[in-house]
């Protein structure tokens, strides 16, 4: 082997390598999912904000793999609907998890 076609091959390996780390498991994302994850976050979060009639520092959103969690203490159960189906409207979330608390 030449010393161009071993310097390729180490790459190429190397590349594969790097390939396989970002790919996902049923236990953890991938990283392409984390970023999907992250901005869908972001969208929901902005809607709740929008929302007149909710508290966004009151409600805590999380989404795993396009599942979206929302916790934390809210006024009355009208107000927990309402967060859970301001956040079903944004692109991209798959479903809800409504963990909100009333207090």
């Amino acid at each position: 082997m030449t010393m161009s076609k071993r310097f390729a091959a180490f790459f190429f390996a190397l590349f594969m390598l790097a390939l396989a780390g970002c790919s996902s498991t049923p236990q953890q994302a991938s990283t392409g999912q984390i970023i999907d994850d992250s901005v869908i976050t972001t969208k929901v979060k902005a809607a709740i904000f929008e929302e007149p009639n909710l508290k966004t520092l009151q409600i805590s959103v999380e989404t795993y793999k396009g599942i979206v969690q929302l916790s934390g203490f809210v006024n009355s159960s009208a107000v927990s609907l309402r967060a859970a189906e301001v956040t079903r409207k944004v692109e991209g979330v798959k479903g809800v998890k409504n963990s909100l608390v009333v207090k």
